[in-house]
């Protein structure tokens, strides 16, 4: 049997491999299958479990360039960090580059809860998401009513469903994000629990009080945003994502959509009458049915 042979350098796209969620310049339509084959070669790289982190985005890129019609020219993505403004709820969406992270309790976070490990190695291909939570204005503007306890035009809208945060996402021509999605554009490149300290960039139980309401929400935007200019990310309100819940696995992910199905939906971020625990990157709060609204569930969307 002959055996098989590396491709020449001559003979492979050009690929730069970083961890920063830049694109991979150079990629050329139709060389996908040769880029897996050529990736799968190198030592460490498996489709079940690759070791290393620049393994990972590499067989991303080339999983990406295989679904591409031979001889397409290659979609590049917007630059990092640039902004939109979605003309139908009037809100500015933010792109957040592609990447890999760990996704899961943070190293040294000891206020995990058990739902948030092991941690594992996902890939995340480049989205819109929100800069920041759905305010009331936005909602009002396009489903002509205001559900939320607390009034305020700018402040995030709450007392919404699961199925009413993904029909307000549709009708502007997004979605939810994932949760996958969530966390790595809550870290924003971070590999700690919070993006700052927690009563500088998240609205909790013991900074929220205000008025003649004790705790409330907070106009949004007003914290110091993420080191990818999203705010709230952490705190004023939960935000939904799409995922049905389910429990972690070790194993490598590439832009993963959750369970099939399931019984409960997943929020992220905490709220303003929630301890300071709750605003961690990789706070799960789960066993809520999609029908189910209170006083501190919002959202933001995405899209592709």
């Amino acid at each position: 049997m002959k055996t098989p042979t590396t491709p020449t350098k001559s003979s492979l796209p050009t690929i730069s491999v970083v961890a920063t969620g830049k694109p991979a310049p150079g990629l050329v339509a139709g060389g996908g299958v040769v880029c897996l084959t050529w990736a799968l070669l190198q030592p460490g790289c498996s489709m079940l479990k690759p070791a290393l982190t620049s393994c990972s985005i590499l067989l991303f890129w080339c999983i990406l360039l295989a679904g591409q019609p031979r001889g397409a020219p290659p979609q590049p993505p917007p630059p990092a960090g640039t902004a939109k403004v979605n003309g139908k709820d009037g809100l500015k969406y933010v792109w957040i580059t592609a990447g890999v992270f760990q996704m899961g309790c943070s190293e040294g976070d000891a206020e995990c809860f058990d739902n948030e490990k092991p941690v594992h190695e996902v890939v995340i291909k480049g989205f819109w998401l929100g800069q920041t939570e759905l305010t009331q204005a936005a909602y009002q503007r396009v489903v002509e009513t205001s559900p939320s306890y607390f009034k305020g035009a700018q402040l995030p809208v709450e007392r919404v469903s699961w199925i009413d945060a993904q029909s307000y996402c549709r009708a502007v021509g997004m979605r939810l994000p994932t949760e996958a999605e969530w966390e790595y554009a809550a870290r924003a490149g971070g590999e700690v629990a919070r993006y700052g300290i927690v009563d500088r960039v998240a609205w909790y139980a013991d900074n929220s009080f205000g008025g003649s309401n004790g705790r409330e929400t907070h106009v949004v935007g007003l914290k110091p945003p993420n080191a990818w200019g999203l705010y709230d990310m952490l705190g004023n309100v939960w935000e939904w994502v799409a995922d049905w819940y389910g429990p972690y696995h070790e194993d490598f992910e590439v832009d993963p959509a959750g369970p099939a199905t399931g019984n409960v939906r997943v929020l992220r971020g905490g709220s303003w009458n929630y301890a300071s625990r709750s605003a961690r990157a990789s706070q799960r709060l789960s066993g809520v049915q999609d029908d189910h609204t209170a006083a501190n569930f919002g959202l933001r969307c995405a899209g592709d």
